[in-house]
C-alpha cells in the first residue's frame, strides 16, 4: 500500500489510512481543532493524489475504527454485500470517481450495497462541489411511510414550528401558517425544549388530531430522545416516525445515550405499534463534527466520521435522514464556504449511501457566514435532488437559535426548479385552494383557514 508521494520536489509520507483521508479533506476547522488536517495546500493536494491511487479494497481493510473497539464498524462491515464489493474493490478511488460521474443510475446503485462508509467518504474528497450535485442529481432514493418521498421532480419540506416553551397553542400557529404555505409534505417535525413522556405524547396527539381532522397527507414526529418516543410510543400515543440523533462512532453515541442494540430496540417497537402505513418509519438527524465535540471522532477526520452515521443510519432503512449542517458552529465549519461544501458532501454521501436524504442547510449567529450562503447551498441542493429541505418561519428558530431556509424559500426554490411538493399533499393543498398546478395561490399564507 503506498502512502507516499512527491509534489513539485517534496516528498509526502502518510501515516496510515486515517491520516491519508484526513489529509485529503477539503480544509474544515474542524480537522484543524483536532490537528489532524492537511499543512498546507500542497500537502492537501499530495494527499489527494496518493488517494486517488488507492484501492477500495484497502479502504475496506483499513476502517478508520478498528472494527473489534466499534460497533459502528462492525454494523457498516457486516452489512456488506460480498457480490456487489467484489465487483468493485480492486478499483482506485480515482477510477471509481470516473465510475460515478460516467455511469447510470441503476449501474451506480447496483454496487451501492457494496460500500464501506470509508469508500463512500474517500471519493467525495476527489470530488468538486460540481461533481458532487451532478453525482448527486442521478440517484433517486425514495422511502415510503404514510407517503412516499424523494421521486424525480419533487422538492419537499420538513415543517419545524418550534417554541421557545413548547406551548401548544405557539406550535400550532406555526403549524397552521406552515401549512398555509404549502410546507410539511416531508413532516411536520417538533424540537421539544421539555423532553418528557407527558409533554412530548401531547404535542405528538395534537399533530395526530389536526392532521386527521384537515386531510393532510404527511408523517408527524417530535424530535425527542428515542427511549421518550419509545415510552410514549408503549401508551398508545400515534407516531409515525421514531426520531434520534446519530454520530459515527460507539463513543459518540454513547454520548447521545444510545447504542446499536437500543437502536434496534427501538426500530423492532415502532415496526409493531407505529401510527404510518408504509415501511419507512425512521428519522435520523447528523452533521460534521458531532464525533470531535463528544471527543469520539477517534483522531479520524469529520467527512469519514459523517459517512459512518450514514452507513448505520442504512441498518434501518429511514424514511428521513438529514445533516443539519451548520448547525455545530464555526468550531466546526468556520464559514459559509466551509458550510456549502459540507452541505454538498453530506447529501452526495448519503445519497451513495442508499438514503432517502435531505438537509438543514443553516448556521449559528455566530459563524462567519449570512443568508446568501443559505440560499446558495439549498439552490445547489436542488439542483442535486435533494430530498426535503427545512421550512421554518422566517428562516428563524426561536427555540433553537440558528438560521435556516423559510416557508417562502421552499416556495421560491420549487418555482426556480419547476419542482413539486409530493402528489397527495399537493393534491389536498389544492383542494384547500392553498395551491394551484404546484404553486402558491393568493389565499398561501392566511392560517385563519384551519379555524
Amino acid at each position: 500500500m503506498n502512502l507516499k508521494t512527491t509534489l513539485f520536489g517534496k516528498v509526502y509520507v502518510f501515516k496510515d489510512i486515517k491520516d491519508l483521508l484526513a489529509k485529503a479533506n477539503e480544509e474544515k476547522s474542524g480537522d484543524t481543532l483536532a490537528g489532524i488536517s492537511a499543512g498546507s495546500t500542497a500537502e492537501r493536494v499530495a494527499a489527494k493524489i496518493v488517494l486517488a491511487d488507492t484501492t477500495l479494497e484497502e479502504l475496506r481493510k483499513n476502517p478508520v475504527v478498528p472494527y473489534e473497539k466499534d460497533e459502528i464498524t462492525r454494523v457498516i462491515q457486516d452489512s456488506i454485500n460480498e457480490e456487489q464489493y467484489k465487483k468493485i474493490k480492486s478499483l482506485t478511488v480515482g477510477e471509481f470517481r470516473d465510475f460515478i460521474l460516467s455511469s447510470e443510475e441503476a449501474e451506480i446503485k447496483s454496487i451501492t450495497d457494496g460500500l464501506t462508509s470509508e469508500m463512500v467518504a474517500a471519493v467525495t474528497k476527489l470530488m468538486s462541489n460540481m461533481d458532487l450535485v451532478y453525482g448527486s442529481q442521478k440517484l433517486c432514493n425514495t422511502a415510503t411511510c404514510n407517503t412516499t418521498i424523494g421521486k424525480r421532480g419533487t422538492l419537499s419540506a420538513r415543517l419545524q414550528p418550534n417554541h421557545p416553551t413548547d406551548n401548544v397553542e405557539g406550535i400550532m400557529a406555526s403549524l397552521m401558517e406552515g401549512i398555509s404555505y404549502g410546507i410539511g409534505d416531508a413532516v411536520i417535525g417538533l424540537n421539544p425544549v421539555v423532553d418528557t413522556i407527558d409533554s412530548v405524547s401531547t404535542i405528538l396527539s395534537k399533530f395526530n388530531e389536526f392532521t386527521t381532522k384537515w386531510k393532510i397527507p404527511t408523517q408527524n414526529c417530535v424530535l425527542a430522545h428515542v427511549t421518550t418516543q419509545m415510552e410514549a410510543l408503549k401508551r398508545g400515543v400515534p407516531i409515525d416516525l421514531m426520531f434520534q440523533s446519530l454520530a459515527g462512532s460507539e463513543i459518540s453515541n454513547r454520548a447521545f445515550g444510545i447504542n446499536v442494540s437500543l437502536i434496534d430496540e427501538a426500530y423492532k417497537l415502532m415496526s409493531e405499534k407505529k401510527n404510518s402505513k408504509g415501511p419507512n418509519f425512521m428519522y435520523f438527524e447528523t452533521g460534521q463534527g458531532s464525533e470531535l465535540s463528544s471527543e469520539g471522532h477517534n483522531d479520524a477526520d469529520q467527512l469519514v466520521m459523517e459517512a459512518r452515521c450514514y452507513g448505520f443510519a442504512k441498518r434501518y432503512n429511514p424514511f428521513l435522514v438529514n445533516t443539519v449542517v451548520g448547525f455545530i458552529g464555526p468550531e466546526y465549519l468556520y464559514d459559509g464556504r466551509q458550510v456549502i461544501r459540507a452541505g454538498l458532501e453530506d447529501h452526495f454521501m448519503g445519497k451513495l449511501t442508499g438514503l432517502s436524504m435531505g438537509v438543514d442547510t443553516c448556521y449559528t449567529n455566530h459563524m462567519k457566514a449570512d443568508q446568501n450562503d443559505l440560499e446558495n447551498l439549498a439552490m445547489l441542493l436542488s439542483m442535486a435532488n435533494c430530498n426535503y429541505l427545512m421550512g421554518i418561519p422566517g428562516g428563524d428558530d426561536v427555540m433553537l437559535m440558528y438560521q435556516s431556509s423559510s416557508y417562502h424559500d421552499i416556495a421560491s426554490l420549487r418555482e426556480i426548479t419547476g419542482k413539486r411538493a409530493i402528489h397527495e399533499f399537493e393534491k389536498r393543498m389544492e383542494e384547500l385552494e392553498i395551491m394551484k398546478d404546484g404553486r402558491l395561490t393568493g389565499k398561501a399564507g392566511d392560517p385563519s383557514i384551519f379555524r
